[in-house]
């Protein structure tokens, strides 16, 4: 660190998730000051320059850069975070971790196990605390559901259901971008939404996913080239010309993990109707609990089977008694959202590059989520159950 009271900041990529890692680093100061160190915004990469203004001039960036290696190369930059599109991740993180820079990345890690090996390995090596954002573990719902999962009171689990069912890419007239090119995305949405929905169940339950069948399947075939690049999912303008989509809209899945819990997971992309609809049901023989990310300040709690004619759930709001909800809003009735589980995430990473301790998911969080999303596939175009291969390093997820 360059002292113990100040950590310097550079961020890859600005756009949304660069953008939001950003305003997370600013929250610290009001919503973690035991913290106890003042994050400054040295340097932003982004290669185009409107966006590199914006940085300096909106964001409050010292400097912006086109070059990610003048970012790792910069003394006074502490921390790193990364955000670039899939397909860049490894070169990028390989990079920071042989620079010793701590870095928090978005998932998935790579764009197949290889790379998300290579990534945990050389950070391992490295010595590095590290970060992945597997977001929706902070949502204080999902805390307070592995808290009365750990304690029992659902009895012996049986069986999970998790279902992340979205709309993002619903319109055949959606642009052709590198999420849709296995080269530079991977899988599809097995990458992008079943990789959250793998390590939630994993972190819920702490409990390994280790063989999966699953099948899958593109529902729309070709896309229309983009003349104007956006932000995120909006903003693109398309010509007439399409492109071949060349991974999956879709995929179901049926799990078993080491405990002998088994479970379905199903994911889309190009749902009509559900927006983000990202669902958590746990069923064991006592209880079950359900969560429902479209209303993630709610918990579905059913424990015990003797309450007669009202025996069912109960609907319990995120209050200050859950983990962080304090931080964020006074009490229960009162909406946290999207952004605060990432602010949650940035002071995870940061507590632990300060205090040595692993506390945010981990690299290794992200390699297994990859080796999962690997046997999905494989299952998917063969048919035939998957054993999922078992990762080395510090897992977070069954802490």
């Amino acid at each position: 660190m360059s002292n113990d009271k100040e950590i310097g900041v550079g961020v890859i990529s600005l756009g949304w998730m660069g953008r939001l890692h950003t305003r997370s680093y600013k929250a610290m100061s009001e919503l973690f000051p035991e913290l106890g160190a003042k994050v400054r915004l040295v340097v932003a990469c982004d290669p185009i320059e409107e966006t590199q203004r914006l940085a300096v001039e909106v964001l409050g960036f010292e400097k912006a850069v086109a070059d990610y290696q003048e970012v790792l190369s910069d003394p006074d930059v502490d921390v790193v975070s990364i955000c670039s599109p899939n397909f860049l991740h490894c070169e990028i993180a390989v990079a920071a971790a042989k620079a010793g820079k701590p870095f928090w990345i978005e998932k998935p890690m790579g764009v197949n196990a290889t790379e998300s090996r290579e990534i945990a390995q050389t950070a391992a090596q490295a010595g590095l605390n590290t970060a992945v954002g597997f977001n929706y573990r902070h949502t204080p719902a999902i805390e307070q559901a592995r808290q009365l999962i750990a304690e029992g009171k659902l009895g012996r689990i049986t069986n999970v259901r998790c279902w992340l069912i979205a709309d993002y890419a619903s319109s055949p007239l959606g642009p052709y971008t590198w999420r849709y090119d296995r080269e530079k995305a991977g899988a599809g949405v097995v990458g992008d939404l079943m990789s959250h929905g793998a390590d939630l169940v994993q972190y819920i339950l702490r409990d390994r996913i280790s063989a999966v069948s699953a099948l899958s399947d593109t529902f729309i075939k070709e896309r229309p080239i983009p003349t104007k690049a956006g932000v995120g999912h909006s903003g693109w303008e398309v010509s007439d010309e399409k492109k071949e989509v060349g991974n999956e809209d879709y995929v179901a899945m049926m799990v078993r993990f080491d405990s002998g819990v088994v479970g379905t997971l199903e994911s889309s992309r190009v749902s009509v109707g559900p927006r983000a609809e990202y669902v958590v049901e746990v069923y064991g023989t006592k209880g079950s609990v359900r969560w429902n990310f479209e209303h993630l300040n709610d918990l579905e709690v059913c424990i015990g089977q003797d309450n007669g004619d009202i025996h069912g759930y109960v609907r319990s709001m995120a209050n200050p008694h859950y983990p962080h909800f304090s931080r964020f809003q006074p009490g229960a009735g009162t909406s946290m959202g999207f952004d605060d589980m990432k602010a949650v995430e940035c002071y995870q990473f940061l507590s632990g590059v300060l205090t040595g301790k692993q506390i945010a998911p981990s690299v290794a969080d992200g390699w297994s989520a990859a080796e999962i999303d690997q046997a999905t596939v494989a299952s998917a175009a063969d048919g035939q159950w998957h054993e999922v291969a078992k990762v080395s390093g510090a897992t977070t997820f069954d802490k």
